[in-house]
């Protein structure tokens, strides 16, 4: 591949825009909700309220909020409302950050330097389910800890048994998620925070995918399972507003029970330079205000109502299409899924030649392995088009599921 150079000459408006569409082509049709990951569509009307509070803090930076109190006002109501879904104390505090990567980092960074203060923890470890998210391993070889997996049970939840045999006197932090990104079951929390705080341990909720989310899905009268500050132990907690809070790329809040773990073992500070003080809660140094503008804007827009209105939505087409598929000869569903998301599998039929077939077909669907499986997440859109999406996948499962396939095309 050639490497791109500065043009000697700026390109006119025009033909800059035309080349920047004839570009997207090529990227998936999240809009249309044929992508079942990546983008959570909730509508034209909460993408128009999403442009106008980006527009309006297109240029701004959050570094500091003495420029910009406006930036800091909003992140504080937005982590405010964060607390407030979450359970939290009075004593809670949190920020945000730029995704849930880097909360789970920071709620990483923070447990470390507290064993250390704490308990003289030198060589810490994060103890985590099999299936917990990729960043907790980043985060374990960003901040020089050991990473320590917890092996699943039959239901795709972490064994509690194996668990208090990993839990000792290096261990930082005990991590459950809420649900797990590959099958979309909740971790047995209370039993893992209790391990934790018996040994003197920190624990995280990486409740990205469901902490805005569950709330709404409590208030439909939908079975929440036990994951946030309302159980002992819990710690810190991740929760992604540009997940299932529909705000736009670039907005996550880490929140922690004891606020004050927040300023003394999450917040950097610097002050041994010509620059003047520096401190920040997060990786990032300078951060773009958009998504916290585009966060705030959102949440104040939809309301309860609007929240609850959209997490009807998604409940009602999740039950659709698990139901559909596993309807289809030779499907079936991975464990019992108790949100939005699941992944379904085959003894029988070629799942990535399926996969392909639905690539040609248009959708979106994310390969997984160990099991094999195909993963699906709902967003309120995908109800428009889950009667076309059964359709297509049982199509695809007769003509190509029992064939060699194409080499796998991973998303």
């Amino acid at each position: 591949m050639s490497r791109a150079t500065l043009p000697s000459k700026g390109i006119e408006r025009e033909a800059l825009f035309a080349s920047m569409r004839e570009r997207k082509r090529q990227d998936a049709d999240w809009r249309g909700a044929r992508t079942w990951s990546l983008c959570y569509p909730a509508g034209e009307e909460v993408d128009s309220v999403l442009a106008e509070a980006n527009q309006l803090y297109l240029y701004e930076n959050a570094l500091n909020p003495f420029r910009f109190p406006s930036v800091r006002q909003m992140e504080v109501d937005v982590v405010g409302i964060a607390l407030s879904l979450l359970h939290a104390p009075p004593a809670a505090d949190g920020c945000m950050t730029s995704g849930g990567t880097e909360s789970i980092i920071m709620a990483m960074k923070t447990a470390r330097e507290r064993a250390r203060a704490e308990r003289g923890v030198e060589h810490p470890t994060i103890v985590a389910p099999y299936s917990a998210h990729p960043a907790f391993a980043k985060a374990a070889s960003y901040l020089r800890m050991e990473l320590v997996a917890i092996p699943l049970r039959e239901d795709l939840r972490a064994d509690v048994a194996a668990a208090a045999k990993l839990v000792d006197d290096r261990t930082a932090v005990v991590v459950g998620s809420a649900p797990c990104y590959p099958f979309g079951v909740v971790d047995p929390i209370p039993e893992l925070a209790a391990l934790a705080r018996d040994r003197g341990a920190s624990f995280h909720t990486d409740a990205c995918l469901g902490g805005f989310l569950w709330p709404f899905w409590e208030a439909l009268g939908e079975s929440v399972p036990p994951f946030d500050f309302r159980v002992e132990g819990v710690t810190t907690i991740s929760a992604d507003v540009h997940k299932y809070g529909y705000a736009t790329k670039g907005a996550s809040t880490i929140s922690h029970r004891d606020g004050e773990h927040l300023r003394r073992h999450q917040m950097f500070v610097y002050r041994d330079w010509p620059g003047g003080g520096y401190a920040s809660f997060a990786m990032a140094g300078a951060r773009p205000a958009a998504p916290i503008a585009a966060a705030w804007a959102i949440l104040h827009w939809l309301g309860r109502d609007g929240y609850v209105r959209l997490a009807r939505k998604i409940r009602d087409t999740t039950r659709k299409l698990r139901d559909g598929v596993a309807a289809i000869d030779g499907l079936f569903v991975h464990g019992r899924p108790e949100m939005s998301l699941f992944a379904f599998g085959s003894a029988r039929h070629d799942l990535f030649a399926i996969a392909d077939a639905m690539d040609d077909r248009g959708w979106c669907l994310d390969r997984q392995t160990g099991p094999d499986a195909l993963h699906m997440m709902v967003s309120p859109e995908h109800e428009k088009v889950a009667d076309a999406f059964l359709v297509d996948l049982r199509e695809s499962v007769e003509t190509h599921g029992t064939s060699r396939g194409k080499e796998a095309r991973y998303s």
